[in-house]
This record gives structure tokens, sequence and C-alpha cells, in this order.
């Protein structure tokens, strides 16, 4: 059946000869040889996914697929539960996880059995009008590959999203227990292919630099990492397991460039909601204009006034209120604050604030007496150091 070469399909388009769809009638009524001829000639492709398709439904779909091409041939009504067979084959095949490669090759094979059966029922004159007609054969196996792609490709855009939407699902979960309960982190690791006893660094990002932050995520993957995303509606989130193949400085080097908020490496999935909440209130804290990831461990001054809402107000207005008293000139009060600033991000050494001002250390410790004197407070003091610094930030954050 198959010492007949098949002529190139790609050529002009002609005709279709009736004596083309007579014998398309003819091999309708024995599509059981054919059947048994595609069966053979596709074991080898079959092969690479033969546990993954009953041979029955193999068998009946081919069945199915030969009376579509063949009615399309001989010009004969489609009944409905042949009209979508390529369509069905596409999705059915998807969903079996049968490699499109395979599955579209097995399919064009169809062309060669087709043709090979038209050509083994005709004589010398039907087999001109035959060349004639090989472009309408190859037309409706390409409809018919078609139907097959597109179906399979939109199927597994659908199950890519339902597999997302369930891992999304998982991690709310997660989420909403505070990594809590047991059985939901040992769910949880077992939806996501996490380790729940792994090592995690959570990000997040503010809406604006959500895309960038999905960027990094999507190379992050392709580098190795097991990997969430997840979007609330205040923030991108990330959590990154760590791991041999990426780790801590690996994801930093990533989010090179994307304004986020990182958490601690924290051990164990347990904890990755607590994570994630230092990490959105870290990312929540960035200064303006940022650049890049920002530590919740260089942050926490920020944070804290973040999270004091409107306490940090009165923090600020409790503590530095003096400095601005209209008896106070402005220069005087910016070279105040200005000092306390310098010396707070230091050593706490007086020598070494006055080197940074470019001033000598009588002059820092008369800035000091005071601030003092205005605010009630001594930065020489811890105590009095960290509320001021405080409300600092308070101030600062204010001013936005």
């Amino acid at each position: 059946m198959h010492s007949q070469p098949a002529p190139s399909p790609r050529g002009p388009r002609g005709p279709r000869g009736p004596r083309a769809a007579e014998l398309a009638v003819e091999c309708l009524q024995e599509l059981d040889v054919l059947l048994g001829d595609w069966m053979e000639t596709v074991r080898p492709l079959r092969a690479e996914y033969a546990g993954a398709v009953p041979d029955e439904d193999f068998r009946e779909s081919a069945i199915q697929a030969f009376e579509l091409l063949l009615r399309t041939v001989a010009e004969l009504p489609v009944p409905a539960e042949l009209a979508g067979i390529s369509e069905r084959i596409g999705e059915r095949r998807a969903r079996q996880g049968v490699p499109l490669d395979s599955l579209l090759a097995a399919a064009r094979l169809d062309f060669r059995v087709v043709w090979a059966a038209l050509v083994a029922r005709a004589d010398d004159a039907d087999k001109v009008q035959l060349v004639a007609s090989a472009y309408h054969v190859w037309e409706a196996v390409e409809a018919h590959v078609t139907g097959i792609m597109t179906a399979y490709q939109r199927t597994v855009l659908e199950m890519g999203r339902q597999r997302e939407d369930e891992r999304r699902l998982w991690f709310d979960r997660l989420l909403e227990t505070g990594g809590h309960n047991p059985t939901v982190v040992r769910d949880v690791s077992l939806a996501l292919g996490f380790q729940a006893s792994g090592r995690f660094l959570c990000v997040a990002a503010l809406p604006e630099a959500g895309g960038a932050l999905h960027r990094a995520a999507a190379a992050l993957r392709s580098a190795g990492a097991t990997l969430q995303r997840h979007t609330v509606s205040s923030a991108s989130l990330l959590a990154v397991q760590l791991g041999r193949r990426v780790g801590e400085e690996g994801v930093l080097g990533m989010l090179e460039g994307v304004p986020c908020g990182l958490s601690p490496v924290v051990e164990g999935l347990a904890d990755v909601p607590r994570a994630v909440e230092l990490a959105t209130a870290t990312a929540r804290a960035l200064p303006e204009r940022a650049a890049g990831p920002l530590r919740l461990s260089d942050a926490w001054l920020e944070v804290l006034v973040q999270r004091a809402d409107r306490f940090a107000g009165y923090l600020a207005e409790d503590v530095l209120g003096g400095v601005y008293r209209d008896s106070v000139p402005a220069a005087e009060t910016e070279r105040l604050l200005e000092t306390a600033r310098v010396h707070l991000a230091g050593s706490g050494s007086i020598a070494e604030t006055a080197e940074a001002l470019y001033c000598h250390r009588n002059t820092v410790q008369q800035r000091f007496t005071r601030l003092c004197e205005l605010t009630g407070r001594d930065i020489r003091r811890p105590g009095d150091a960290a509320l001021l610094a405080l409300a600092l930030r308070a101030r600062e954050q204010g001013d936005r």
C-alpha cells in the first residue's frame, strides 16, 4: 500500500476530481484497513507516550479522524459527533501529557496513509486525477492538524492557569493559618514542591514594582529555584526556597534593580507567613526612588515607624516639638537635627561625628546640649538616642 510515493501537496491547487471523491467513499468502507496501516506507521512515534494513551482511546480517535478526512475528501456531510474530533483529540492528548511535536507528527502521517489507500484503489487513469487532487487531501489533513494544535495549546494554557490557581489557593491557605497548622504546612509543601524544613527568603514589592519582581521570579525559576509568586491587594510577593542551586546571594543578584523588601532568611515553611509580613512591611518602608532591594535588617527603624501609624506623628511631635518652636531659628533647627542624624548614623563617637561635619568636637557637644535643652532628650544617653532616632524617622516619613 505504501509503494506509490505521495506527490508534493504544496504545488498549485487543482480541481477536486470526482474520481478522488469516489475512491474516498470506497476507503470509508474499509476504515479498519486504514487503521491497521496507520498503527504500523505511527508505532515509532507512539513509543514516546504509549503509556499515556490507552489503546482503545488511540484506535477510536484514529478511526474518527480518518472518517472525518475521507468524508471531507469525498465531499460528504460530516456528522455532528465528528465535526469537533480534531479539537477533542487535541484537548484530550494535552490532558494526557502527550508531547505536542509527537502528536502533530502522528497526525500528519494521516496524509501518507490516506494517500496510499486512494492510490491502492486507483487504476492508471485514476492516478492522473489523484495527482491533481493531492492538494485537497493535504488541505483536509492540515485542517485536522490545525484543529488539534489549537485545542492542545488552548488546553495547556487552561491547565497552566488552573495549576497556578491551585498553587495560589494553597499559598493563601498557608498565609491564612499563619503556619500554625502542621497539616496545612505539610499539604502546602507537597502542592508547591517545597521542603517543609527548608530555608526560605521572602520578597515583597509594591504594585508599581510588581512587573519587575515578576521578571526576577521568572529568571530565578529558569535558574532552578523552587518558588511561589503571589499577589495580594497591597503587594506582589515571592517566596524562594534556598538551596545549593540558588542561595541567598543568587536571589539578591536576580533582584538587582527591583525596589522591594527582603525578609530575614527563615527556617521552615511554617515561618514563611511571618517572613511575608516582614518583607511587606520592609517594602512599605522603601525610600523614594529606591532602585533595589532593602533588607529588613537595614530598615528596622523605618518599619517600626511605619507600623506605628498615627503614633509615629505623635512621637515626632512629642520628642522634636521643642526644636520647631517659633523662637528657634530655622537654620539652627536644621543644624541641630543634621548633627543628630549624622551622629545616629555613625558609631556614636563624638570625634567621628565632628569629623563628618567638619567641625570641632566641642561644637558637636554644644549642639547636643542645645538639642537636650529644646527636647529634654540627651542623645548621648542610649535610651534618649533611640527615641530621637525613631522621632527623626517619623518626622521624615511625615514630610514625604
